[in-house]
């Protein structure tokens, strides 16, 4: 038999919270979706906070933005209805000094996009399903996709380890050396105040860092992890949803200049 639709469970085991659920993670979104707008025109709109930093926090939210819409609105629409039919075949989304920013940017959306939504896309569409069509999760996600197939699994299994040390280990890498060198300078700095604020920062940096990252490596690079819908499912939810809300407050409305900004709003 050929599949021609998925069938999504969703929170297969909680249907009966579904409305509880829903209000949960629709005023997360709201609250998500808000702050990281909020952010946005907050750096577009003052001055002072034209700086590459706030530049690239900007854009951070954007991505935020994005990557949480792309999820969340089916998943709450799932959580009310009986019918989460998805049909075949599936659609990814492929688009996805002042110059140096903006290449810099370009390059982090562009191998996002492109390296790992377009090589995923590929992986989905080489696959063959011959049995069942629903689909443990809360949205189509290549992992739980890739256990009702019918395909040869090493292709896509290899696929996804490069892209796991391209896309998550090495960005992932990179910013644990870049907080490394912060701490470092931080240790030498002369004032101890000074110093327990740059640790506080740091330290609230690195938590949500570690958390997007560290679950997205339990999601596709830890067997049990991806077999065990449940931990899927969990682990998922933190980097789909907890760390976009999370990155507008951590990042930018505890600086000095935002607040700032904030304040010449209210006047």
């Amino acid at each position: 038999m050929t599949v021609t639709e998925f069938i999504i469970l969703g929170f297969g085991d909680l249907k009966e919270l579904g409305p509880l659920l829903f209000l949960v993670f629709g005023i997360v979104y709201l609250a998500t979706i808000s702050g990281n707008l909020f952010l946005v025109a907050l750096v577009s709109t003052h001055r002072r906070l034209q700086t590459p930093m706030y530049f690239f926090l900007a854009n951070l939210s954007c991505l935020e933005v994005c990557y949480t819409s792309n999820i969340v609105p089916r998943m709450l629409v799932d959580l009310l209805r009986k019918n989460r039919v998805l049909s075949m075949p599936l659609h990814y989304p492929t688009l996805m000094h002042g110059t140096i920013c903006v290449w810099l940017v370009i390059g982090s959306w562009f191998s996002g996009f492109t390296v790992a939504a377009a090589f995923q896309a590929a992986m989905v569409t080489s696959l063959t399903f011959c049995g069942s069509n629903e689909i443990d999760h809360f949205f189509c996600d290549l992992k739980p996709l890739q256990k009702l197939s019918c395909s040869d699994p090493r292709l896509v299994n290899l696929v996804c380890m490069s892209l796991m040390v391209l896309v998550t280990l090495a960005p992932f890498g990179l910013t644990l050396t870049s907080y490394w060198k912060i701490l470092s300078m931080v240790l030498h700095m002369p004032s101890m105040t000074g110093r327990q604020k740059a640790f506080s920062t740091c330290s609230s940096h690195l938590v949500v860092v570690t958390l997007f990252y560290g679950t997205l490596i339990l999601v596709y690079a830890v067997p049990l992890a991806g077999q065990v819908p449940v931990l899927n499912k969990t682990f998922s939810l933190l980097y789909t949803v907890v760390t976009p809300t999370c990155n507008p407050l951590i990042y930018s409305l505890k600086n000095k200049d935002v607040k700032e900004a904030l304040r010449k709003l209210r006047i």
